[in-house]
C-alpha cells in the first residue's frame, strides 16, 4: 500500500486542527463584535426609554416573555408608568420593541396618519402564519374596498339571523355541560368547553350548512394545531409546532373556500341567506353581475380562495377573543352577586320565565337588555381579550417630540392599560359606566379609552356581532344555570393563551337553575 496514501487522513486531520486553532480567535472576535454591535444598536434605538440596559444576543428577553408573559408585560407597563413617559423598550428575538401604555400615543399608532408609518400585524409572526391575505395587513383603497364588501355581513338583518344560530348552539352546549356536571361532583374547567362552543358557533354562523360533520372534525383538529402554533417559537421547520400550524391554516382556508363556492351556487339559485358567507356571496354575486354587464373584469377579492382566507380571518378574530370574554363574564358575575341578580331580573322581564324550549329570544329582545349589554361591555373593558395590538414601524415615526420610533420596530399599544385609564375607579367592575345616559364629556373620555375593538381604519368590523354573542350567552347562562366558582389561590390571575383567561381556566360547579322551566328542558 502507498505510504503517502495511508498518511493522508492524518495529514488532513492535522491541517483541520491547525486551521481551527488559527481561526478560533478570529471567530470568537467576530462573535464578540456582532454581540457588541447588536447591543449598541439596541441602546441607540432605546434612547431615553426605560428598559433593560443589557439584552441577551438575538434572544433578548424572549425566554422570560414565553415563561411568564403576564409578568413580562406587567413589567413593561410598570416601567412606562413609573418613568412618566408612557412608553418603554425591550428586545425580542432580534427585534427592538416599544411598549405603549399611554392611550394618546396608542391612538397615534391606530390612526396611522401616514399610511406607511405603522402596519398592523396582529401577531409578531402573523404574516408567516396567517398569510398576506389577512384584512389587517391591507391599507388604503384596497382595505376600504374590502371593508365595504363585507359590510352586508353585519347589517341588522344579518345579525338577527346570527342570533338565532347563536342561541341554538349555546342552548345545546349548556345541556351538554349540565349533563357533564351531573356525572361528577368535581368542578368543571370552562375554558375548553367555551372554546368548543365558540368554534361551533363560528363555524355555523360563518359557514352554515356548507361544513359537513367530517369537515367540522378536521376543522377542529386543524384549528387546535393553529392555536398551539400561535404560542410556539416560530421555527418553520419539520417537526415544529409553528410549521404544523402553518399547514393547518392552509387546510382551513381551502375548506372555507369550498364553502364560499357552494354558497355562490346556492345564492345564484335565489335561496335566502342562512349564514354569514351567504350574505357575503349574495353581495359578491351582485357586484360580479354588474361588472359583467359593463364588460369589466371581476371585482378584486371575489375568488373562492381569497374569500376562504378572509373567512378564516373572521373565525380567528371571533374564536379566542369570545372564549376569553365568556370566561371573564362568568368570573365577574360570580364575584358580584348584585350584578348577577340584576341581570337575571332584566332577562326575566324581557323574556319571561326562563325556559329551555319554546319561544327563543329575538334580536329585538336582545337589544332591550340594556343592563346586560352594559355588563358585557364592562367585561370587555375590565378584561380586554387581546391585550396588545402589535404594529411594525414601516418608517421612522416621531411618536413624541422627544422620541422617534425606529423603522422596523415592533410597537405594542396596550389595550389593557388604556382600559384602566380615563375611568372612575377603573379597578372596580362596574357596569353602570355603560348604562343609562351619561354627560357628553364622560362619554367621550370613555370612548377614547375603550380600545378593546381597536380604533382607526382597522377597528373591528364585527364588534356588534361580538357584543351580541356575549349578551346572548350571559342572558341564557345566568337564567338557565346555577353556577358557583371553585375558588383556589390565584385562580383569577391573568394567564395568556394567547388571549387572557383566568389562571384556573374558570373552575365551576353547574346545576339546572331551579326557577327555570325544567319540564320544557326534559
Amino acid at each position: 500500500m502507498d505510504s503517502s496514501a495511508s498518511g493522508w487522513p492524518g495529514f488532513v486531520d492535522d491541517a483541520v486542527r491547525r486551521a481551527a486553532a488559527a481561526s478560533g480567535p478570529y471567530i470568537l472576535s467576530a462573535v464578540v463584535l456582532l454581540v457588541l454591535l447588536e447591543q449598541l444598536s439596541y441602546l441607540r434605538k432605546k434612547g431615553p426609554l426605560p428598559g433593560p440596559a443589557f439584552v441577551v444576543p438575538f434572544l433578548g428577553s424572549a425566554l422570560s416573555m414565553i415563561l411568564n408573559p403576564t409578568r413580562f408585560w406587567d413589567r413593561q407597563a410598570a416601567l412606562a408608568h413609573k418613568s412618566g413617559l408612557g412608553i418603554s423598550a425591550n428586545f425580542l428575538l432580534g427585534r427592538f420593541i416599544v411598549f405603549v401604555r399611554s392611550t394618546e400615543l396608542s391612538h397615534k399608532i391606530f390612526a396611522n396618519v401616514r399610511p406607511d408609518a405603522f402596519h398592523l400585524i396582529g401577531h409578531p409572526f402573523g404574516k408567516m402564519l396567517f398569510g398576506e391575505h389577512n384584512l389587517i395587513y391591507m391599507f388604503d383603497q384596497q382595505h376600504k374596498d374590502l371593508r365595504r364588501r363585507i359590510a352586508p355581513n353585519f347589517t341588522p338583518r344579518a345579525l338577527s339571523t346570527y342570533i338565532d344560530i347563536q342561541q341554538r348552539v349555546i342552548l345545546a352546549h349548556l345541556r351538554k355541560w349540565l349533563e357533564l356536571a351531573s356525572e361528577s361532583q368535581q368542578p368543571i374547567p370552562l375554558r375548553l368547553l367555551f372554546r368548543d362552543l365558540n368554534l361551533e358557533t363560528s363555524q355555523t354562523v360563518f359557514a352554515g350548512p356548507y361544513l359537513t360533520p367530517a369537515a367540522r372534525q378536521q376543522f377542529n383538529s386543524d384549528y387546535n394545531l393553529f392555536n398551539v402554533g400561535l404560542m410556539a417559537i416560530p421555527f418553520d421547520l419539520p417537526g415544529f409546532a409553528f410549521r404544523r400550524a402553518r399547514f393547518a391554516v392552509s387546510r382551513l382556508v381551502h375548506t372555507l373556500s369550498g364553502c364560499a363556492a357552494e354558497s355562490k351556487e346556492r345564492m345564484r339559485a335565489g335561496s335566502d341567506p342562512t349564514c354569514l358567507v351567504d350574505f357575503w356571496m349574495q353581495e359578491t354575486l351582485r357586484e360580479i353581475e354588474e361588472v359583467a354587464a359593463a364588460r369589466a373584469p371581476p371585482p378584486p377579492k371575489s375568488g373562492d380562495l381569497e374569500i376562504g382566507g378572509h373567512l378564516f380571518d373572521f373565525l380567528f378574530a371571533a374564536q379566542d377573543a369570545s372564549t376569553s370574554s365568556l370566561l371573564w363574564a362568568v368570573t365577574v358575575l360570580d364575584a358580584h352577586p348584585d350584578v348577577l341578580a340584576r341581570v337575571r331580573a332584566e332577562v326575566e322581564a324581557v323574556w319571561g320565565t326562563p325556559r329551555w324550549s319554546g319561544k327563543p329570544l329575538t334580536a329585538k329582545q336582545v337589544r332591550e337588555m340594556r343592563y346586560t349589554e352594559a355588563v358585557a361591555r364592562e367585561v370587555v373593558r375590565f378584561r380586554p381579550p387581546a391585550t396588545l395590538v402589535p404594529h411594525i414601524a414601516g418608517e421612522p415615526f416621531p411618536l413624541t417630540e422627544w422620541y422617534t420610533v425606529p423603522k422596523g420596530s415592533i410597537v405594542f399599544p396596550s389595550v389593557y392599560e388604556s382600559s384602566f385609564q380615563g375611568f372612575t375607579s377603573p379597578e372596580r367592575f362596574d357596569p353602570e359606566r355603560f348604562f343609562g345616559e351619561k354627560p357628553a364629556e364622560e362619554r367621550d373620555v370613555q370612548k377614547r379609552h375603550f380600545l378593546a375593538f381597536g380604533a382607526g381604519a382597522h377597528q373591528c368590523v364585527g364588534q356588534r356581532y361580538a357584543i351580541n354573542h356575549l349578551v346572548l350567552f350571559i342572558a341564557l347562562f345566568v337564567s338557565l344555570v346555577d353556577f358557583r366558582r371553585h375558588r383556589t389561590p390565584g385562580c383569577d390571575e391573568i394567564a395568556y393563551v394567547p388571549t387572557i383567561i383566568p389562571r384556573d381556566e374558570c373552575l365551576v360547579h353547574l346545576a339546572v337553575r331551579t326557577s327555570c322551566d325544567r319540564t320544557s328542558r326534559e
